[in-house]
């Protein structure tokens, strides 16, 4: 038997795409506290895979995440600006985690290092409940 117990009707029912959302959400959430003017300017996004052209270097590593840099006004109006956009692929990591509880970690770990990476801070720095070792 798969999936829930529960009928989609009552609101304890929820997709593993709709818990792995609620997952990226707690970790940002986490980060809020310290970190909610920088959070201000960026985006999160859940997509399932990386894209093709991100998957043409086949030599390192299977992508978790990716960081999307925003675009400033340029006084155009039809080409506005954009915030920067973090971008987290749940296929990727279910597939790298055996529980839910790992695999709330892992995003959050995730998150740390890639708005880390944003920030151009050391991820220790953003967080220091980071626990890294994501290989």
């Amino acid at each position: 038997m798969r999936g829930r117990l529960v009928p989609p009707a009552v609101p304890l029912y929820r997709t593993r795409s709709q818990q792995f959302d609620d997952m990226v959400l707690d970790a940002v959430a986490r980060l809020e506290s310290r970190w909610e003017a920088e959070l201000a300017g960026v985006e999160f996004a859940v997509q399932e895979v990386p894209e093709a052209e991100e998957l043409v270097d086949d030599s390192g590593p299977l992508p978790l995440a990716r960081t999307v840099p925003g675009t400033p006004d340029s006084g155009d109006p039809g080409r506005p600006a954009t915030p920067a956009r973090i971008v987290v692929y749940r296929r990727p990591l279910m597939a790298r985690s055996d529980s839910d509880g790992e695999l709330s970690d892992l995003v959050f770990d995730v998150v740390v290092e890639e708005f880390a990476s944003f920030l151009g801070l050391d991820p220790e720095t953003v967080d220091p409940g980071y626990r890294g070792g994501l290989d």
